[in-house]
């Protein structure tokens, strides 16, 4: 957990241990998974090529699909994508239990999102493009595809170069769960009586939908990147920043790849929640004359264990809204 208040860190601390097995202390330079955290990054490294040129918001899917996944229609867009309106199905259950096993193919297999293809037939129309927000993890593993084709570029290579680079996140990756370095923490998943490690819940390296591991202190460093223009130009920050849906009961609100929470002005955040991970990134920016800069990050190695302390942040903090 890491907390800046008006440029100042406030706090700082880590507890529990980076692997059960060898009950090794988590310290604050460890790295810890991001669920759907890392679903910004994704969102960006598209931003990057609409601002380029090699994609455009209106760009349809099926023009960079080609005879893969015949049943996405042919009016669904990047935009659609990005912001959670495609009216497509997802292809994973996110309302499932958390200790379930998701994949029906075998995760060892999922590394590019070339390999997600199986598991995309799921993704058929439920209704038309166009709001409300209903929030689909299969709709951000087709952008990654749309974007590693109409780049040329491998996903992960893309995210490093046009996101994490010029973000200056050192910290930050998509690392193998079943190769993961000291530094790196492992998710654990409560089944039975036991507690059991995630690699085989979740795809073993992560993807499109999520799945990097980070430090708060990178996290830190890409909320003061992407708001001063340096990952995608000012325009497309504020495009990505103003909401372009919310749910039906308008509980919620999105951007282009990040959450725009309605009962909290000016708070802008990712968050994720996955078998042994939860995790959550804020910032709110100063208001003249009034309350200063807020960015903060909590994550966790079990599904629960960052929101008490989201809870309790948001709350001392004044980001649960007016």
């Amino acid at each position: 957990m890491r907390v800046r208040v008006g440029g100042a860190v406030l706090l700082e601390r880590a507890w529990g241990v980076v692997d059960r097995r060898w009950q090794r202390p988590l310290t604050l330079d460890d790295r810890l998974p991001m669920a759907s955290g890392s679903k910004g990054f994704t969102a960006l490294a598209v931003l990057s090529l609409v601002a380029d040129g090699t994609l455009t918001l209106a760009t349809t899917a099926r023009s960079l699909l080609g005879d893969d996944l015949p049943a996405v229609p042919e009016d669904v867009t990047v935009e659609h994508l990005l912001t959670h309106t495609s009216g497509l199905a997802d292809a994973i259950d996110d309302d499932a239990d958390e200790d379930a096993y998701l994949l029906d193919v075998p995760v060892h297999s999922l590394v590019s999102p070339e390999d997600y293809l199986g598991v995309l037939e799921a993704c058929v129309p439920q209704r038309p493009p166009g709001p409300p927000l209903e929030y689909r993890n299969a709709a951000f593993v087709l952008l990654s595809l749309l974007a590693q084709r109409a780049s040329g570029v491998r996903f992960h290579d893309l995210v490093r170069e046009r996101v994490l680079r010029p973000a200056g996140m050192t910290r930050t990756d998509f690392l193998r769960s079943d190769e993961l370095p000291p530094d790196a923490a492992v998710g654990y998943v409560r089944v039975g009586d036991a507690w059991r490690s995630h690699v085989l819940h979740l795809p073993v390296v992560g993807g499109g939908d999520g799945g990097a591991y980070t430090t708060a202190a990178d996290m830190e460093r890409f909320w003061d990147a992407l708001l001063a223009g340096r990952v995608v130009p000012p325009a497309l920050v504020a495009e990505a920043t103003t909401p372009h849906a919310t749910t039906a009961d308008g509980a919620y609100a999105y951007g282009l790849g990040l959450w725009l929470p309605p009962w909290a002005p000016g708070v802008v955040q990712l968050e994720g929640e996955d078998a042994g991970v939860s995790f959550w990134s804020a910032h709110r920016a100063a208001v003249p004359g009034g309350a200063p800069e807020v960015t903060a990050t909590v994550a966790g190695t079990t599904a629960g264990a960052a929101w008490p302390v989201e809870r309790a942040v948001r709350t001392v903090l004044g980001m649960r809204g007016v």
